[in-house]
């Protein structure tokens, strides 16, 4: 049963700001292996983001996707014109000003006026590259060959699209800006697809998965198969308060890093289990930080902003714009007024 309104903007505000907690709990564990993470933060490995809780280039990234999303979004109800992938390249090319500009030029406007976001938290050479293109990458007509999991990390935005669909399309386009390896873009469908099914459509997780699933298949193989993998892992799972992702391998990949939230997710369903979720899905050898900003996009999509740890939160770097954009996101999949002004 589709969600109500209300519901579904807090689902867009906690699907962000769940993104951009495991981000910071990941950030500082995530070129390391499981027995240096024991040896640096204790037997239980990391158990809290830093204070203050800084995100990773990833979560500045996704920031970009729903502004360029949005701004297409406005255009569309109010022109007729819709290219949100070409919309949200655009936002990725003001995304690289804040990489390499100090501070915001005079006259800025949108996430360019806002000084926090000129920071470089080391974004990789293949996001860099891509973006430095003179053409937009599309899954046709690929710029690399990349399946890193830079790409399906931004792409939580897209399942607030107006269908399914749509969400699953758009989600592999704006993968593929960066990331043309297949399971590179397609992984980023599966999110936003999964994202979408769980915010907007409330169906159940593991039915969701299933359809997400069997969307995939008809495109990549090997990701439908690593998805598959991670379900009937959990289904083995015995009940354990730790859970260990690193048979599904080390997240640096699309398909691997999505697997891991989506194993993690199934084996801490509960609001309640949100930290232990996230600790589970940041406590491995391999890309921390991708795997818990999935995990923690896909729980605060499932359950909205109330399973979010406060304490996280107060600490998180900014959170009124993670709120605010996600509630705009959400407002937009179900036509709930909010100020388009801001994208226009």
């Amino acid at each position: 049963m589709p969600r109500d309104r209300d519901s579904v903007v807090d689902r867009g505000a906690g699907c962000l700001l769940g993104g951009a907690l495991g981000d910071a709990l990941g950030a500082p564990v995530q070129y390391l292996g499981w027995a240096d993470i024991q040896r640096e933060h204790g037997p239980e490995g990391v158990v809290a983001p830093p204070k203050p809780a800084l995100f990773t280039d990833d979560t500045q990234l996704t920031l970009f996707t729903a502004d360029g999303y949005l701004r297409a979004w406005v255009r569309g109800k109010r022109t007729g014109e819709w290219e949100p992938s070409e919309m949200v390249w655009h936002s990725y090319r003001r995304w690289l000003v804040t990489q390499q500009q100090p501070a915001p030029e005079r006259g800025a406007v949108g996430l360019l006026a806002d000084e926090r976001l000129y920071e470089s938290r080391s974004p990789g050479l293949t996001c860099l590259r891509a973006l430095a293109a003179d053409t937009m990458s599309t899954p046709q007509e690929p710029h690399n060959e990349s399946s890193g999991c830079n790409g399906v990390t931004r792409t939580a935005p897209a399942g607030f699209a107006p269908s399914a669909a749509i969400a699953y399309d758009l989600g592999c386009r704006f993968a593929a800006l960066t990331h043309g390896g297949t399971g590179g873009w397609v992984s980023g469908g599966a999110l936003a697809l999964l994202i979408h099914l769980l915010a907007v459509k409330g169906r159940p997780v593991r039915e969701a998965i299933d359809q997400v699933i069997g969307r995939v298949l008809r495109d990549d193989t090997y990701t439908a198969t690593v998805l598959t993998r991670a379900v009937v892992l959990a289904e083995e799972h015995d009940g354990e308060s730790s859970v260990r992702v690193d048979r599904l391998g080390s997240g640096w990949t699309g398909p691997e890093a999505l697997a891991i939230a989506v194993y993690t997710v199934l084996t801490h369903p509960k609001p309640s289990q949100f930290v232990d979720a996230m600790r589970a899905a940041a406590n491995h050898s391999g890309g921390s930080d991708a795997t818990a900003a999935l995990t923690g996009n896909v729980l605060g999509a499932l359950h909205g902003t109330e399973a979010l740890p406060r304490d996280w939160l107060s600490s998180l770097e900014l959170v009124d714009v993670l709120d605010a954009m996600g509630r705009d996101l959400g407002a937009s999949a179900v036509n709930l007024d909010f100020n388009e002004d801001r994208y226009a």
